[in-house]
Protein backbone atom coordinates (compact mmCIF):
# COMPACT_ATOMS: atom_id res chain seq x y z
CA UNK A 1 0.00 0.00 0.00
CA UNK A 2 2.95 2.25 0.78
CA UNK A 3 4.53 1.04 -2.55
CA UNK A 4 1.06 2.29 -4.24
CA UNK A 5 1.02 5.88 -2.80
CA UNK A 6 4.29 6.88 -3.28
CA UNK A 7 3.27 6.10 -7.28
CA UNK A 8 0.69 8.17 -7.28
CA UNK A 9 2.35 10.75 -6.84
CA UNK A 10 2.88 11.99 -10.09
CA UNK A 11 -1.19 11.22 -10.49
CA UNK A 12 -1.87 13.25 -7.79
CA UNK A 13 0.47 15.98 -9.10
CA UNK A 14 -1.12 15.77 -12.24
CA UNK A 15 -4.52 16.19 -11.39
CA UNK A 16 -3.31 19.10 -8.37
CA UNK A 17 -2.04 21.18 -11.69
CA UNK A 18 -5.25 20.47 -13.99
CA UNK A 19 -7.23 21.87 -11.10
CA UNK A 20 -4.84 24.70 -10.25
CA UNK A 21 -5.26 25.71 -14.00
CA UNK A 22 -8.82 25.54 -13.82
CA UNK A 23 -9.08 27.85 -11.24
CA UNK A 24 -6.77 30.05 -12.55
CA UNK A 25 -9.76 30.52 -15.71
CA UNK A 26 -12.79 31.18 -13.24
CA UNK A 27 -13.59 33.69 -15.51
CA UNK A 28 -14.37 31.36 -18.36
CA UNK A 29 -15.99 28.18 -16.39
CA UNK A 30 -15.90 26.96 -12.87
CA UNK A 31 -14.14 24.45 -11.59
CA UNK A 32 -15.44 20.93 -12.55
CA UNK A 33 -17.11 19.48 -9.67
CA UNK A 34 -17.77 16.55 -11.81
CA UNK A 35 -13.77 16.01 -12.55
CA UNK A 36 -12.81 16.35 -9.11
CA UNK A 37 -15.66 13.32 -8.06
CA UNK A 38 -14.32 11.39 -10.91
CA UNK A 39 -10.59 11.94 -9.70
CA UNK A 40 -10.90 10.49 -6.19
CA UNK A 41 -13.00 7.86 -7.38
CA UNK A 42 -10.72 6.58 -9.36
CA UNK A 43 -7.99 7.07 -6.81
CA UNK A 44 -9.73 5.32 -4.43
CA UNK A 45 -10.69 2.55 -6.85
CA UNK A 46 -6.47 2.29 -6.85
CA UNK A 47 -5.60 2.40 -3.29
CA UNK A 48 -8.50 -0.28 -2.94
CA UNK A 49 -6.39 -2.39 -5.70
CA UNK A 50 -8.94 -2.11 -7.73
CA UNK A 51 -6.60 -1.19 -11.11
CA UNK A 52 -9.52 -1.71 -14.10
CA UNK A 53 -12.09 0.13 -12.47
CA UNK A 54 -10.21 2.92 -11.70
CA UNK A 55 -8.91 2.74 -15.50
CA UNK A 56 -12.09 3.39 -16.81
CA UNK A 57 -13.22 5.78 -14.66
CA UNK A 58 -10.19 7.76 -15.79
CA UNK A 59 -11.01 6.86 -19.21
CA UNK A 60 -14.16 8.39 -19.03
CA UNK A 61 -12.50 11.94 -17.68
CA UNK A 62 -10.65 11.64 -20.82
CA UNK A 63 -14.53 12.12 -23.06
CA UNK A 64 -15.24 14.66 -20.65
CA UNK A 65 -11.80 17.38 -21.11
CA UNK A 66 -8.68 17.25 -22.58
CA UNK A 67 -6.86 18.94 -20.21
CA UNK A 68 -7.41 15.38 -17.92
CA UNK A 69 -4.26 14.15 -20.91
CA UNK A 70 -1.32 14.69 -18.24
CA UNK A 71 -3.35 12.41 -15.54
CA UNK A 72 -3.74 9.85 -17.80
CA UNK A 73 -0.36 10.41 -19.13
CA UNK A 74 1.04 10.14 -15.40
CA UNK A 75 -1.36 7.34 -14.73
CA UNK A 76 -0.02 5.09 -17.65
CA UNK A 77 3.13 5.85 -16.52
CA UNK A 78 2.88 4.01 -13.00
CA UNK A 79 1.32 1.23 -14.82
CA UNK A 80 4.32 0.86 -16.49
CA UNK A 81 6.55 1.48 -13.52
CA UNK A 82 4.90 -1.33 -11.70
CA UNK A 83 4.79 -4.12 -14.70
CA UNK A 84 1.54 -3.32 -15.76
CA UNK A 85 2.16 -2.66 -19.01
CA UNK A 86 -1.15 -4.05 -20.50
CA UNK A 87 -2.99 -1.23 -18.55
CA UNK A 88 -0.72 1.38 -19.39
CA UNK A 89 -1.03 0.81 -23.14
CA UNK A 90 -4.70 0.85 -22.64
CA UNK A 91 -4.59 4.14 -21.09
CA UNK A 92 -1.91 5.64 -23.78
CA UNK A 93 -4.13 4.15 -26.05
CA UNK A 94 -6.96 5.88 -25.39
CA UNK A 95 -5.30 8.87 -25.18
CA UNK A 96 -4.09 8.27 -28.63
CA UNK A 97 -7.75 8.13 -29.70
CA UNK A 98 -8.89 11.67 -28.38
CA UNK A 99 -9.69 13.73 -31.31
CA UNK A 100 -9.29 17.11 -28.78
CA UNK A 101 -5.44 16.22 -27.75
CA UNK A 102 -3.21 18.84 -28.75
CA UNK A 103 0.27 17.88 -30.99
CA UNK A 104 1.82 18.33 -27.82
CA UNK A 105 -0.51 16.34 -25.85
CA UNK A 106 -0.56 13.59 -28.73
CA UNK A 107 3.22 13.51 -29.17
CA UNK A 108 3.70 12.58 -25.15
CA UNK A 109 1.66 10.44 -25.79
CA UNK A 110 3.05 8.52 -28.31
CA UNK A 111 6.31 8.37 -26.51
CA UNK A 112 4.86 6.78 -23.07
CA UNK A 113 2.90 4.21 -25.84
CA UNK A 114 6.68 3.62 -27.56
CA UNK A 115 7.96 3.10 -24.11
CA UNK A 116 5.17 0.81 -22.95
CA UNK A 117 5.35 -1.46 -26.12
CA UNK A 118 9.32 -1.77 -25.17
CA UNK A 119 8.43 -3.40 -22.31
CA UNK A 120 6.04 -5.52 -23.14
CA UNK A 121 8.30 -6.31 -26.06
CA UNK A 122 6.86 -5.56 -29.02
CA UNK A 123 9.69 -3.56 -30.60
CA UNK A 124 8.52 -3.41 -34.00
CA UNK A 125 5.41 -1.74 -32.65
CA UNK A 126 7.20 0.89 -30.57
CA UNK A 127 10.10 1.68 -33.64
CA UNK A 128 7.25 2.83 -35.65
CA UNK A 129 6.27 5.34 -32.77
CA UNK A 130 9.37 6.48 -32.29
CA UNK A 131 10.19 7.48 -35.80
CA UNK A 132 6.98 9.03 -36.14
CA UNK A 133 8.14 11.69 -33.51
CA UNK A 134 11.31 12.07 -35.68
CA UNK A 135 9.14 13.09 -38.26
CA UNK A 136 7.48 15.19 -36.35
CA UNK A 137 10.12 16.91 -35.13
CA UNK A 138 9.07 16.34 -31.53
CA UNK A 139 10.94 14.53 -28.57
CA UNK A 140 14.05 13.75 -30.99
CA UNK A 141 16.41 12.82 -28.40
CA UNK A 142 14.52 10.65 -25.89
CA UNK A 143 13.22 8.97 -29.60
CA UNK A 144 16.79 8.81 -30.64
CA UNK A 145 17.75 6.95 -27.75
CA UNK A 146 14.40 4.52 -27.42
CA UNK A 147 15.71 3.29 -31.23
CA UNK A 148 19.29 2.88 -30.45
CA UNK A 149 18.16 0.77 -27.14
CA UNK A 150 16.13 -1.69 -29.63
CA UNK A 151 18.45 -1.66 -32.62
CA UNK A 152 20.57 -2.55 -29.98
CA UNK A 153 18.65 -5.21 -28.53
CA UNK A 154 17.75 -6.36 -32.10
CA UNK A 155 21.65 -6.27 -33.23
CA UNK A 156 20.86 -4.21 -36.15
CA UNK A 157 24.31 -2.35 -36.04
CA UNK A 158 24.19 -0.31 -38.95
CA UNK A 159 21.03 1.46 -38.19
CA UNK A 160 22.44 1.71 -34.52
CA UNK A 161 25.62 3.46 -36.11
CA UNK A 162 23.38 5.80 -37.95
CA UNK A 163 20.77 6.30 -34.91
CA UNK A 164 24.34 6.72 -32.05
CA UNK A 165 25.74 9.39 -35.05
CA UNK A 166 22.62 11.81 -34.77
CA UNK A 167 22.75 11.51 -30.94
CA UNK A 168 26.12 13.20 -31.26
CA UNK A 169 25.69 15.09 -33.62
CA UNK A 170 22.22 16.60 -32.10
CA UNK A 171 22.48 15.73 -28.02
CA UNK A 172 26.12 16.68 -27.28
CA UNK A 173 26.91 12.86 -26.01
CA UNK A 174 30.41 11.19 -26.49
CA UNK A 175 28.73 8.43 -28.92
CA UNK A 176 31.93 7.99 -30.52
CA UNK A 177 33.25 5.08 -28.45
CA UNK A 178 30.17 3.15 -28.64
CA UNK A 179 30.11 3.43 -32.01
CA UNK A 180 33.32 2.07 -32.49
CA UNK A 181 31.78 -1.04 -30.78
CA UNK A 182 29.07 -1.44 -33.59
CA UNK A 183 31.47 -1.23 -35.81
CA UNK A 184 33.48 -4.19 -34.21
CA UNK A 185 30.23 -5.99 -34.01
CA UNK A 186 29.67 -6.22 -37.83
CA UNK A 187 33.58 -6.77 -38.14
CA UNK A 188 32.90 -10.35 -35.98
CA UNK A 189 29.91 -11.24 -37.56
CA UNK A 190 32.03 -10.18 -41.09
CA UNK A 191 34.69 -12.87 -39.60
CA UNK A 192 31.91 -15.46 -39.01
CA UNK A 193 31.21 -15.30 -42.93
CA UNK A 194 34.59 -15.39 -43.95
CA UNK A 195 34.60 -11.92 -45.51
CA UNK A 196 38.10 -10.81 -43.77
CA UNK A 197 38.66 -7.82 -46.16
CA UNK A 198 35.12 -6.71 -44.97
CA UNK A 199 36.44 -6.92 -41.50
CA UNK A 200 39.37 -5.33 -42.00
CA UNK A 201 37.60 -1.93 -43.25
CA UNK A 202 35.16 -1.92 -40.45
CA UNK A 203 38.19 -2.26 -37.61
CA UNK A 204 39.65 1.03 -39.10
CA UNK A 205 36.45 2.61 -39.13
CA UNK A 206 35.93 1.47 -35.57
CA UNK A 207 39.57 2.93 -34.84
CA UNK A 208 38.80 5.95 -36.67
CA UNK A 209 35.63 6.22 -34.65
CA UNK A 210 37.62 5.88 -31.34
CA UNK A 211 41.99 5.54 -31.34
CA UNK A 212 41.34 4.13 -27.95
CA UNK A 213 39.15 1.04 -28.90
CA UNK A 214 41.27 -2.15 -27.49
CA UNK A 215 37.99 -4.82 -28.80
CA UNK A 216 39.26 -3.26 -32.38
CA UNK A 217 42.98 -3.90 -31.97
CA UNK A 218 42.45 -7.24 -30.33
CA UNK A 219 40.52 -7.97 -33.80
CA UNK A 220 43.29 -6.29 -35.74
CA UNK A 221 45.83 -8.27 -34.30
CA UNK A 222 44.15 -11.74 -34.38
CA UNK A 223 43.45 -11.51 -37.85
CA UNK A 224 47.40 -10.40 -38.55
CA UNK A 225 48.16 -13.56 -36.73
CA UNK A 226 46.04 -15.74 -38.54
CA UNK A 227 47.47 -14.27 -41.94
CA UNK A 228 50.56 -15.54 -40.59
CA UNK A 229 51.89 -11.36 -40.39
CA UNK A 230 53.29 -11.84 -37.17
CA UNK A 231 54.75 -8.38 -36.85
CA UNK A 232 52.06 -6.67 -37.75
CA UNK A 233 49.84 -8.41 -34.91
CA UNK A 234 51.98 -7.50 -32.00
CA UNK A 235 52.01 -4.10 -33.00
CA UNK A 236 47.99 -4.03 -32.45
CA UNK A 237 48.56 -5.81 -29.58
CA UNK A 238 50.79 -3.41 -28.55
CA UNK A 239 48.43 -0.85 -28.76
CA UNK A 240 46.15 -3.02 -26.26
CA UNK A 241 48.45 -1.60 -23.52
CA UNK A 242 48.70 2.07 -24.37
CA UNK A 243 45.01 2.10 -25.05
CA UNK A 244 43.95 0.06 -21.57
CA UNK A 245 46.59 -1.19 -19.90
CA UNK A 246 44.10 -3.20 -17.70
CA UNK A 247 43.37 -5.25 -21.23
CA UNK A 248 46.90 -6.23 -21.33
CA UNK A 249 45.95 -9.90 -20.19
CA UNK A 250 43.94 -10.62 -22.87
CA UNK A 251 46.70 -10.16 -25.14
CA UNK A 252 49.73 -11.84 -23.39
CA UNK A 253 49.38 -15.56 -24.79
CA UNK A 254 49.05 -14.43 -28.47
CA UNK A 255 52.01 -12.13 -28.08
CA UNK A 256 53.78 -14.83 -26.92
CA UNK A 257 52.72 -16.74 -29.87
CA UNK A 258 53.67 -14.18 -32.09
CA UNK A 259 57.31 -13.80 -30.46
CA UNK A 260 57.83 -17.82 -30.77
CA UNK A 261 56.74 -17.48 -34.80
CA UNK A 262 59.23 -14.42 -35.09
CA UNK A 263 62.39 -16.31 -32.70
CA UNK A 264 61.90 -13.19 -30.63
CA UNK A 265 60.91 -14.73 -27.18
CA UNK A 266 64.04 -12.57 -25.36
CA UNK A 267 62.46 -9.19 -26.77
CA UNK A 268 59.07 -10.15 -25.19
CA UNK A 269 60.99 -10.96 -21.97
CA UNK A 270 62.43 -7.44 -21.62
CA UNK A 271 58.82 -5.96 -22.94
CA UNK A 272 57.52 -7.87 -20.13
CA UNK A 273 59.98 -6.53 -17.40
CA UNK A 274 59.13 -2.87 -18.58
CA UNK A 275 55.43 -3.50 -18.28
CA UNK A 276 55.49 -4.87 -14.17
CA UNK A 277 57.40 -2.21 -13.36
CA UNK A 278 53.95 0.21 -13.68
CA UNK A 279 52.02 -2.73 -13.63
CA UNK A 280 50.37 -4.03 -11.02
CA UNK A 281 48.49 -7.52 -12.68
CA UNK A 282 49.65 -10.63 -12.06
CA UNK A 283 49.29 -11.71 -15.59
CA UNK A 284 52.69 -10.44 -17.03
CA UNK A 285 54.53 -11.95 -13.71
CA UNK A 286 53.43 -14.83 -14.68
CA UNK A 287 53.77 -14.98 -18.34
CA UNK A 288 57.38 -13.86 -17.50
CA UNK A 289 58.01 -16.60 -15.19
CA UNK A 290 57.44 -18.75 -17.79
CA UNK A 291 59.57 -17.36 -20.00
CA UNK A 292 62.58 -17.83 -17.69
CA UNK A 293 61.46 -21.24 -16.27
CA UNK A 294 62.36 -22.01 -20.47
CA UNK A 295 65.22 -20.06 -20.96
CA UNK A 296 67.25 -20.11 -17.50
CA UNK A 297 66.04 -22.99 -15.54
CA UNK A 298 63.88 -23.53 -12.45
CA UNK A 299 66.01 -21.72 -9.96
CA UNK A 300 66.15 -18.79 -11.82
CA UNK A 301 62.13 -18.65 -12.35
CA UNK A 302 61.13 -19.89 -8.67
CA UNK A 303 63.34 -17.08 -7.60
CA UNK A 304 61.95 -14.69 -9.78
CA UNK A 305 58.59 -15.59 -8.92
CA UNK A 306 58.97 -15.66 -5.00
CA UNK A 307 60.39 -12.41 -5.21
CA UNK A 308 57.44 -10.91 -7.19
CA UNK A 309 54.80 -12.71 -4.60
CA UNK A 310 56.26 -10.92 -1.86
CA UNK A 311 55.79 -7.27 -3.54
CA UNK A 312 52.70 -8.13 -4.53
CA UNK A 313 50.70 -11.11 -2.84
CA UNK A 314 48.32 -13.09 -5.17
CA UNK A 315 46.48 -16.28 -4.71
CA UNK A 316 47.53 -17.21 -8.53
CA UNK A 317 50.94 -16.38 -8.18
CA UNK A 318 50.99 -18.36 -4.98
CA UNK A 319 49.72 -21.18 -7.23
CA UNK A 320 52.06 -21.62 -9.58
CA UNK A 321 54.78 -21.16 -6.83
CA UNK A 322 53.29 -24.07 -4.98
CA UNK A 323 53.36 -25.74 -9.07
CA UNK A 324 57.21 -25.08 -8.97
CA UNK A 325 58.09 -25.94 -5.65
CA UNK A 326 56.44 -29.12 -6.33
CA UNK A 327 58.61 -30.42 -9.11
CA UNK A 328 61.51 -30.52 -6.46
CA UNK A 329 59.73 -31.50 -3.79
CA UNK A 330 59.10 -35.34 -1.97
CA UNK A 331 58.23 -36.78 1.31
CA UNK A 332 55.90 -34.66 3.51
CA UNK A 333 57.01 -31.89 1.74
CA UNK A 334 55.63 -32.37 -1.28
CA UNK A 335 52.40 -33.51 0.72
CA UNK A 336 51.86 -30.33 2.39
CA UNK A 337 52.34 -28.48 -0.70
CA UNK A 338 49.78 -30.48 -2.13
CA UNK A 339 47.52 -29.90 0.38
CA UNK A 340 48.24 -26.10 -0.19
CA UNK A 341 47.91 -26.61 -4.08
CA UNK A 342 43.99 -27.46 -3.05
CA UNK A 343 43.58 -24.54 -0.95
CA UNK A 344 44.58 -22.73 -3.33
CA UNK A 345 42.34 -24.28 -6.22
CA UNK A 346 39.62 -24.36 -4.37
CA UNK A 347 39.80 -20.66 -3.23
CA UNK A 348 39.75 -19.62 -7.00
CA UNK A 349 37.64 -22.12 -8.49
CA UNK A 350 34.35 -20.62 -9.26
CA UNK A 351 35.18 -16.73 -8.93
CA UNK A 352 34.54 -14.19 -11.15
CA UNK A 353 37.22 -12.59 -13.44
CA UNK A 354 35.61 -9.71 -14.92
CA UNK A 355 33.63 -6.71 -13.10
CA UNK A 356 31.51 -4.16 -15.11
CA UNK A 357 32.86 -0.98 -13.33
CA UNK A 358 29.14 0.60 -13.81
CA UNK A 359 26.42 -1.84 -12.35
CA UNK A 360 28.85 -4.15 -10.62
CA UNK A 361 28.09 -6.93 -12.83
CA UNK A 362 30.51 -9.88 -11.97
CA UNK A 363 31.02 -12.76 -14.69
CA UNK A 364 34.07 -15.49 -16.09
CA UNK A 365 34.05 -14.10 -19.22
CA UNK A 366 34.93 -10.59 -21.13
CA UNK A 367 31.62 -9.10 -22.55
CA UNK A 368 32.24 -5.58 -24.20
CA UNK A 369 28.69 -4.76 -22.91
CA UNK A 370 27.60 -5.24 -19.54
CA UNK A 371 24.91 -7.95 -20.12
CA UNK A 372 23.16 -6.48 -16.71
CA UNK A 373 23.73 -2.23 -17.32
CA UNK A 374 24.02 -3.07 -21.00
CA UNK A 375 26.82 -0.23 -21.31
CA UNK A 376 30.02 -0.60 -23.71
CA UNK A 377 33.23 -0.83 -22.37
CA UNK A 378 32.52 -0.84 -18.89
CA UNK A 379 33.49 -4.58 -17.84
CA UNK A 380 37.44 -4.62 -16.83
CA UNK A 381 39.61 -7.53 -15.10
CA UNK A 382 39.28 -7.72 -11.57
CA UNK A 383 42.14 -7.02 -9.92
CA UNK A 384 43.23 -7.89 -6.09
CA UNK A 385 44.58 -10.78 -4.06
CA UNK A 386 42.00 -13.32 -5.67
CA UNK A 387 41.95 -11.59 -9.28
CA UNK A 388 44.54 -10.04 -11.71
Amino acid sequence: MLELLWLLLPVAAASGWIMAKRSGHNARRPVSREFSARYFQGLNFLLNEQPDKAIEVFLGMVEIDRDTAETHLALGNLFRRRGEVDRAIRIHQNLIARPTLSKEQRSAALLELGQDYMRAGWLDRAESLFEELLEGNVHRLPALRHLLDIYQQEKEWDKAIEVARRLDSEGGQAMKPVIAQFHCELAERALKQGDEAQAGQLIKRALGFDRRCVRASILQGRMAMRAGNGKAALKSFREVADQDIEFLPEVLEPMHQCHEQLNTTTEFADYLQTVIEHYDGVSPMLMLTELLLESRGETVATEFLTEQVRKRPSVRGLGRLIDLDLAAASGKSKDDLLILRALVTQLLQGKPVYRCIHCGFDGKSLHWQCPTCKEWNTVKPIHGVEGE
